[in-house]
Parts: structure tokens; C-alpha cells; sequence
């Protein structure tokens, strides 16, 4: 294990996508246009916006259009897009969004769940993405969903997962995202698939996408920045969580892990008491407590008077 925390960590916010995906009461395209906008204040360098898949199997996020058209677009923030096929990618190229993130799984069976087709399916498809966008500005961003364990299949074999990661390289596609998509990684697994994969990707074009179903997220965090990624997906108030993966509960929580990195010294240029205050007021917007706990507990900088 080692010491040195002096290598920026970068958060970038899921909440208005992956985190609005589950929710069974509809957020209102407005409030999800201001959630972005504060986002946007906060510090982060990516934020994904909102999805282009069909409002049939998504519908919480079938505004996606309306949303990425209405945000306030600051200098320095990149809004992603996820899609599932050539037609969300016009869709969201048509409304501007800067990166598209393609979803495949390591898992056949979880592909089929999520996405209805099998992996090899999948990969043809993300080609006719690849040609579609060649020549403009957008970045795309290659997820590999239940990276470390699948609730149907298990534990994933780590040379299927680099085989993806290769497969991904060649098509053209420039970043990629491990996803612990039902919270099933622990971090010496961590540890050691990070190391592998940086092998193949530059810290700069790795991201790691971890769940909190078991309570291992932050641990698996440190585990993953210890072996050299940088960059990590999290969501205001711990939300999320995947559709089609029984028993997914929310990602990492976002202000939870910027106050993580803030008590050891890692820097994230992220604005924590912003990101308070934005998470205490998910309440009472979804209708329902959220997983974070640093919005309930308050930073340990926060004392109180001595009772009488």
C-alpha cells in the first residue's frame, strides 16, 4: 500500500443520469436542467447529463433532448451522454452532447438483460457508432458493466475483461470505464485488475465506475487510486443503482468521497459544502431519504456546542 496521495483524484457526477435511472417518481425536465446547472459550480470536469435510450425502457430519463438542450454549459465541463445504439448516438450528437458512453457487459447474460443483444452484438454496434461520429469533436467513452462479478454469471474471468478493453482499443473508442455495476468487487480484486488494465489505458483515459451494495465502494476506491486510476464516477446522495441487475443499489456517493479525499489530503478541486447542500435537498425532491451519509452526519470539522 502506499502513501503518497499527491496525484489529483477526478470525480465526475453521475447523479443526473445513472442516478436518476432508477427513480419511480419522475423528476421534472426543470429540476433536473437546475440539479446540472449547480452541479456544474461544484468543480467537477465531466457530468453525464442524461441518456438517449428508448423512454420504453428508461423512462425517468426521456427528456434527455430537453435537458441537454436547456442546461447552462460551463467552460471546462464535459456533459456526457449515455446511448445503447447508432440511433441514440444522433440523438445525442443532435443535441450537442460532448462525450457519448457506449455500455457493453463483461457478462454475456447481464448484456442480454440490459441491453437485449449479446456481446459480440454489442461490439458491432458500438462500430457503426465509431463511423457515425469520426470526423467531429466527441469523445467516446467504453463501459464495461459487471466488470469484477455478475448477479447471474458470478465472478468475471479478468481476461475476458481485458479482451473487452482490446476489443474497445481497436474499434477506435478512447475511454474506458470498469463498472462494478452490482457492487460484487472487493479491493485486492481491485487491485489487481487496475494494475492489468493500466498496462493497456493511460490513468488519463481510465475510469472506474463502483457501486455501494456491499459497503466496499470507498475501500474499493482507495484500493483502485493505489494502484494508479485517477479518475472516478460517483453520484450526489449515493443514487443510482441498475435496472436490470437484482438487488443494485446506488453508486458511491459523491460527497462522501470528496470528503473521504478531503480528510487524508487528496486533492479534487471539488466544492464539498456545495455538494452538502445540493445532496440535503434530494429529499425533498425525490420524495425519499438518499444513501449519502456525510449530509446526514456533517464533516467532522463541524463541531457543536456542548450540550446543557
Amino acid at each position: 500500500m502506499i502513501t503518497d496521495y499527491s496525484h489529483k483524484l477526478i470525480v465526475q457526477e453521475v447523479s443526473p443520469r445513472d442516478g436518476l435511472q432508477i427513480e419511480p417518481t419522475w423528476v421534472e425536465t426543470a429540476d433536473k436542467i437546475a440539479l446540472i446547472n449547480q452541479l456544474s459550480q461544484a468543480g467537477f470536469s465531466r457530468i453525464e447529463a442524461g441518456s438517449f435510450v428508448s423512454p420504453k425502457a428508461i423512462p425517468a430519463l426521456r427528456d434527455g433532448e430537453q435537458v441537454f438542450n436547456g442546461i447552462q454549459r460551463q467552460p471546462g465541463v464535459i456533459y456526457v451522454a449515455l446511448i445503447p445504439n447508432l440511433k441514440g448516438a444522433q440523438r445525442a450528437l443532435a443535441a450537442n452532447a460532448d462525450e457519448l458512453n457506449l455500455v457493453m457487459s463483461a457478462s454475456q447474460t447481464h448484456n442480454l438483460a440490459n441491453m437485449r443483444m449479446r456481446c459480440e452484438d454489442s461490439l458491432a454496434a458500438f462500430a457503426d457508432i465509431v463511423a457515425f461520429v469520426s470526423g467531429s469533436e466527441v469523445r467516446l467513452n467504453g463501459s464495461i458493466a459487471t466488470t469484477f462479478g455478475c448477479p447471474f454469471e458470478g465472478k468475471i474471468d479478468e481476461g475476458r475483461v481485458l479482451q473487452i478493453v482490446d476489443a474497445y482499443q481497436e474499434l477506435g473508442i478512447q475511454g474506458i470505464s470498469l463498472a462494478d455495476t452490482t457492487g460484487m468487487a472487493n479491493p485486492r480484486q481491485v487491485d489487481r485488475l487496475v494494475r492489468r488494465v493500466l498496462q493497456r489505458v493511460s490513468p488519463a483515459d481510465l475510469t472506474l465506475h463502483f457501486h455501494n451494495t456491499r459497503g466496499l465502494g470507498l475501500c474499493n476506491v482507495l484500493a483502485a487510486y493505489e494502484a494508479g486510476a485517477r479518475r472516478f464516477d460517483a453520484a450526489l446522495g449515493g443514487l443510482g443503482g441498475c435496472p436490470f441487475a437484482p438487488g443494485a443499489s446506488g453508486n458511491i456517493c459523491t460527497e462522501d468521497l470528496v470528503n473521504l479525499c478531503d480528510e487524508i489530503g487528496i486533492a479534487t478541486g471539488i466544492d464539498l459544502p456545495l455538494l452538502l447542500k445540493l445532496s440535503r435537498g434530494l429529499p425533498a425532491l425525490l420524495g425519499h431519504e438518499v444513501p449519502g451519509q456525510l449530509a446526514k452526519a456533517g464533516r467532522s470539522c463541524d463541531l457543536h456546542p456542548m450540550p446543557t
